[in-house]
């Protein structure tokens, strides 16, 4: 997939951009497994995956895993991904939501939030969080 950078046909200035204008390129690898924190500070869980959404070349939204322990009764919640703001020194994404809303946001496992295009999930996170479509 080519960047909004190095791709002409890509308008940048509708490029999905984070709270910080953050629009660089990243590899999807760098982004998974880092730690996603609350405003306060409080590690609320890592994302585990990224979904794409190909027609659009943008990304719909990051799968967060938080609600277990140990691995065990872990929740996979879609973050769309313009909620996530990468804060280098504390090299962790921070997300502005209340733990109310974290704890009761549309929740499933891996496999069901890339079922169907994501349709269902997609939509159920940013209505949830209360963030405007980006397709």
């Amino acid at each position: 997939m080519k960047n909004a950078i190095n791709n002409p046909a890509i308008n940048t200035n509708t490029a999905m951009k984070t709270p910080s204008g953050h629009t660089s390129s990243i590899r999807a690898n760098k982004v998974i497994g880092t730690s996603v924190k609350d405003r306060s500070g409080e590690t609320i869980g890592n994302v585990e995956d990224l979904v794409l959404d190909k027609l659009s070349n943008n990304i719909l939204f990051a799968v967060v895993s938080f609600g277990g322990f140990l691995g065990m009764a872990e929740k996979y919640h879609p973050i769309p991904w313009s909620s996530l703001n990468y804060d280098e020194g504390k090299e962790s994404y921070v997300v502005s939501f209340t733990k109310e809303q974290l704890q009761s946001a549309p929740s499933d496992s891996l496999e069901a939030l890339t079922r169907n295009d994501s349709g269902p999930y997609r939509e159920k996170a940013y209505d949830h969080y209360d963030v405007p479509y980006s397709w």
